[in-house]
């Protein structure tokens, strides 16, 4: 069967926020991929195999959000390695069987944007927060052959749950509790913060930044971060998670279209809607 027009969309709840149409779309035109669209679909975790299975051959990919990461994994037919070991995906691609093969590109941009930073095999990385971004930052660590990885959570058990996925990545894990947090981030040599919006504030004023590092900050609105302005006024090399945000994109874009993507046409779309 032909199919003439192709789409795609970014599943999650709450998902009227997400930038994601922005980005893909500028791609498409950027592209020349004239029968293309992709949009914004609500989708809860537990909605997420009914509407994936109720879906028409026109679909040639997902992209998935919070809080559907997890069921993302479960609804695919086959997944890439490094989402198996994460226990997470974050892209759907439709293949010409009909079937769906599920990835985690969120890992795959963490190592492009660190990569360009500066990070470097054999850093230390320090980690705050234990959620699913911290997941790929374990997985990305991995990739980039770093030393070590110092997770510091409000939680112990949260830590917990990630030592089967250091060990299936080979990770070298440690946790701090939080109260540790300004003094393990101002040993860091590459320091990602995965937790939300206002957690990590207060420690702007406490952490004194290591000369020459490297810091993340998974949020991108608002932006710059109480803790990414002081890493900023310290001289580091700062990464924000719109840098993230178009990284992942770009390796989702490739997957659903078979081409390559034209990253500065996508970046100035996102650059122009914030």
């Amino acid at each position: 069967m032909v199919v003439s027009t192709r789409r795609a969309a970014v599943l999650g709840k709450p998902i009227a926020h997400s930038l994601s149409p922005v980005i893909h779309n500028a791609g498409y035109a950027a592209a020349g991929l004239t029968g293309w669209s992709y949009t914004r679909v609500e989708c809860a975790a537990a909605e997420l195999p009914d509407l994936v299975a109720g879906l028409g051959p026109e679909w040639a990919g997902l992209s998935v959000t919070m809080p559907g990461k997890e069921a993302a994994l479960a609804v695919a037919d086959a997944a890439s390695p490094v989402a198996v070991a994460v226990g997470a995906a974050n892209t759907l691609v439709r293949r010409p069987d009909g079937s769906w093969y599920a990835d985690n590109t969120d890992v795959a941009g963490m190592v492009r944007v660190l990569t360009d930073a500066g990070v470097v095999a054999g850093a230390a990385v320090t980690v705050l927060g234990a959620g699913g971004t911290a997941r790929a930052a374990l997985a990305a660590a991995a990739q980039l052959a770093c030393s070590s990885v110092t997770v510091v959570a409000r939680r112990a058990a949260a830590v917990d749950e990630l030592r089967p996925v250091a060990g299936a990545l080979g990770v070298a894990l440690t946790s701090a509790g939080w109260a540790d947090a300004h003094r393990h981030l101002s040993a860091a040599e590459v320091a990602v913060s995965t937790v939300p919006k206002g957690v990590a504030d207060p420690l702007a004023a406490e952490v004194a930044w290591r000369p020459g590092a490297v810091f993340f900050d998974a949020l991108y609105d608002p932006w710059p971060t109480p803790l990414a302005a002081s890493a900023v006024a310290a001289g580091l090399r700062v990464v924000s998670g719109l840098d993230l945000l178009l990284a992942q994109a770009v390796g989702q874009f490739e997957q659903f279209t078979g081409v390559a993507a034209p990253v500065e046409a996508m970046r100035a779309a996102l650059t122009a809607a914030r």
